[in-house]
């Protein structure tokens, strides 16, 4: 049956009229992603009280007064604080195995089956107010925030070392020990933790005598309290489990994916399991779509070197490369591209090697070499879908570069990554290949590189005097660099005491002008080809670096780590 409109369920009930329902139509147009019921509460035409009972209403779920209900202990228990913060939902009742929350957004079905596969039962919705849900974890949960350390003392006490636990631990076969209460709720906090921390991977890592689980935010890893070894094998299980993975193999790797939506967005988990020779260790790559913004202003690009490739990305033919590291935000620089491009005249096509965020309106095509689709492979059936602009995932062999090569030629726009140290190693990459250097001319029409590095948390940062020492590694004049001030994080609890908080990129773009292409033709070298195109004013990594430290906004260590290559070329 079609879900009835909150609306007309309004206008049904009484608390608005067909007329006011237009008014409030035609104001969430006006507005920026509203939802009907926050429009008219805004507007003064119905109570949130009213709105809580039409959804309750739409979705056939009761109202719950959260100031009224008793909350039981054991439903408390089942739900630690970060879930119940997470998906903005209340624990109110536990019976025959039955757990029924109280939701602030009752239209996040989605909520409600990731709950059931995380705590293993039933769940149910009940409808409540943001405010009012909020209010109740805060109350609920003042004394009994869940700590890491916590969970993996209940998993001692329930699977430990003593002689009890022991034999509960054999009693139990790999399908139940992996979906035991403890292993799921440890599993649970180190995933929904990971996502509120914002980070983009988590690794479990089995040795001869620990099992560690690291989590990686801001490009560094930190390492959480290790869960007990002896149950490494349990808690792989129950990742597979949540993976559809094939538990029973062990021999070889595996890759799946865990779909969430926390907090009404869509999180992806892509999971890979590898064998070692002290049992399995598996990565989770978190996919989460509210921490990448794909819009060029937000990504931190100077604004004179913004403006310079907004009017490359615009050009009806050619190749545009970004290069960098793994892990340096390339991918989130080409699709923030894209998303700029997309619109109804213009065709776009990727192949990418895996898709990473799905665009409506973009063609987006996986690579996958076991049955032979290649880069190369897909790039020439792309070719025959008449597209305007298209992204090549990454420039790895002759022939791959070469089919590029011929899209550009035939008047297409084509994105795609490198991995080298700068820009202007780009040019010689790609002579390395094999592509002859009158086709590099003819075809790329600019090189941008990036690097990421840390933001110094706002929260706790302090001023300093840096040493001679470290003034010097800027390769500056330490009388010059002294009228600048400096500034680094001591650490707080927002940063998890690492001084940093987020990222930035710092970019080179060398512009491929006729005086480049002749410096290209003539087979110049690197040295060359950087000096002549910082006489025509390209901003270098270093460069963009010492600004960012000079704002304040990064440290000297950040810079020099990741820009370090530019002193050895």
């Amino acid at each position: 049956m079609a879900q009835r409109k909150l609306g007309q369920i309004l206008v049904d009930l009484g608390y608005l009229s067909e007329d006011q329902l237009w008014d409030v139509l035609e104001a969430q147009k006006q507005s920026a992603g509203e939802v009907i019921g926050q429009v008219a509460t805004r507007m003064g035409l119905v109570t949130e009280a009213q709105v809580v009972e039409a959804l309750a209403e739409q979705w056939g779920m009761p109202v719950v007064n959260l100031a009224e209900t008793t909350i039981p202990p054991k439903a408390l228990e089942l739900v630690p604080q970060t879930m119940a913060a997470l998906y903005k939902i209340m624990p109110i009742s536990l019976k025959d195995d039955v757990l029924t929350v109280a939701m602030a957004d009752p239209q996040n079905v989605q909520a409600l089956d990731d709950l059931r596969n995380f705590l293993g039962c039933e769940v149910r919705g009940a409808v409540s107010n943001t405010s009012d849900v909020e209010a109740s974890i805060s109350r609920h949960y003042a004394d009994r925030e869940d700590s890491i350390e916590d969970v993996i003392g209940e998993m001692e006490a329930a699977f430990g070392e003593s002689p009890e636990g022991r034999v509960r631990e054999h009693t139990l076969d790999e399908s139940e020990l992996a979906d035991a209460a403890p292993i799921r709720k440890l599993l649970n906090m180190i995933l929904l933790l990971a996502i509120k921390d914002q980070a983009s991977d988590i690794h479990f890592e089995p040795f001869e005598d620990e099992f560690k689980v690291r989590v990686k935010a801001d490009g560094m890893l930190y390492e959480m309290v290790p869960p007990p070894r002896h149950l490494a094998n349990a808690i792989v299980s129950r990742i597979k489990v949540m993976s559809n993975l094939d538990i029973a193999e062990r021999r070889l790797p595996q890759d799946g994916r865990i779909e969430l939506s926390v907090g009404g967005n869509p999180v992806d988990l892509r999971v890979s399991v590898l064998p070692t020779i002290f049992g399995e260790s598996v990565v989770m790559r978190v996919l989460d779509r509210t921490v990448v913004q794909l819009d060029l202003n937000k990504i931190g690009m100077d604004p004179n070197i913004l403006s310079k490739f907004r009017k490359v990305i615009r050009r009806p033919n050619g190749i545009v490369l970004v290069t960098g590291p793994t892990g340096s935000g390339k991918t989130t620089t080409l699709y923030s591209a894209l998303n700029e491009l997309n619109d109804i005249e213009t065709k776009l096509i990727t192949t990418e090697d895996p898709v990473e965020y799905e665009i409506d309106g973009l063609i987006q095509v996986p690579v996958n070499p076991d049955i032979g689709v290649t880069f190369a492979s897909i790039l020439r059936a792309i070719l025959r879908h008449d597209p305007d602009t298209i992204l090549v995932g990454e420039i790895r062999d002759q022939e791959t570069a070469e089919v590029a090569i011929q899209s550009a030629l035939t008047g297409h726009l084509v994105f795609s990554t490198l991995h080298t140290n700068d820009a202007p190693t780009a040019v010689t990459r790609l002579r390395d290949m094999g592509v002859k250097p009158f086709l590099i001319t003819a075809t790329v029409e600019a090189v941008l590189a990036q690097r990421l590095v840390r933001r110094i948390c706002s929260e706790c940062r302090t001023e300093f005097e840096p040493s001679d020492e470290l003034l010097m590694e800027l390769q500056l004049p330490i009388q010059q660099a002294r009228q600048y001030s400096f500034y680094y994080g001591k650490g707080c609890a927002r940063c998890n005491n690492s001084g940093y908080k987020g990222r930035c990129g710092i970019y080179e773009l060398l512009e491929v002008t006729d005086d480049i292409r002749d410096l290209v033709a003539e087979n110049a070298s690197v040295d060359d080809i950087r000096n002549f195109a910082r006489t025509q004013g390209m901003t270098t990594l270093r460069e963009a670096g010492l600004k960012l430290i000079f704002d304040g906004v990064t440290t000297i260590d950040e810079v020099v780590r990741e820009t370090i290559s530019e002193d050895m070329d």
